[in-house]
């Protein structure tokens, strides 16, 4: 076999390995870092005689984790009776009076409430719009009608775009765009979320509504 083909044959052998190895190191690098960082945040905050850390030879992983959730759950379940409710009201009244920090509450409490509703359509739909000139385009992902002032100091139907960044899309901004300028995607937002992240590397969508 001629040199040239053998080192062909070796590089395409490296990238298959890269392609079948990378995702799967990749998951569990992130899964663990998450895992690690709630351990971190959490664990000291467990009592020593309830640590089961303490009475093993190592430590194991995720128990804070699993206290989180669990904590979590417990939350829900006791605020789902009257008694709990009444005392979330207090807390709730007790930060919306606190200056400064009442502002952070209200607006963080707000944005959680609209995503994680069952009914919420934010974020429910990846969209196309021409930015930041008329020829190109970016996608986006609308978050809801503009509603109040702004709809009627403009006086046409709006629509709130929040427009990530490549290759992180958590950070971007948000754009008020003429629902007549929008173009609807037949994809899943994690679909243009991929498109987002890998630059494009991925296939585009291919059915515009």
């Amino acid at each position: 076999m001629p040199l040239k083909n053998f080192l062909t044959k070796i590089r395409s052998y490296l990238f298959t390995g890269i392609l079948v190895t990378a995702p799967v190191v990749i998951t569990f690098w992130i899964v663990i870092s998450l895992v690690n960082i709630f351990d971190g945040l959490v664990t000291p905050l467990i009592p020593q005689k309830y640590n089961p850390n303490t009475y093993l030879p190592r430590d194991i992983p995720g128990i804070g984790l699993i206290v989180l959730i669990s904590f979590l759950i417990l939350v829900g379940f006791l605020t789902a009776n009257f008694f709990g409710r009444w005392l979330v009201k207090q807390s709730e009244l007790f930060f919306q009076n606190l200056p400064f920090i009442k502002f952070f509450y209200k607006t963080i409490k707000q944005i959680l409430e609209t995503i994680l509703s069952g009914k919420s359509k934010a974020f429910r739909k990846a969209v196309l719009i021409e930015y930041p000139r008329k020829g190109l385009w970016v996608i986006g992902f609308s978050t809801g009608d503009c509603q109040g002032e702004i709809r009627d100091k403009i006086k046409q139907e709006m629509v709130n775009v929040f427009v990530p960044t490549t290759p992180n899309p958590t950070s971007g901004f948000l754009l008020m765009v003429p629902k007549k300028d929008i173009k609807f995607l037949n994809i899943g937002v994690d679909e243009a979320i991929k498109i987002v992240i890998s630059a494009g590397v991925i296939k585009n969508p291919e059915t515009i509504q």
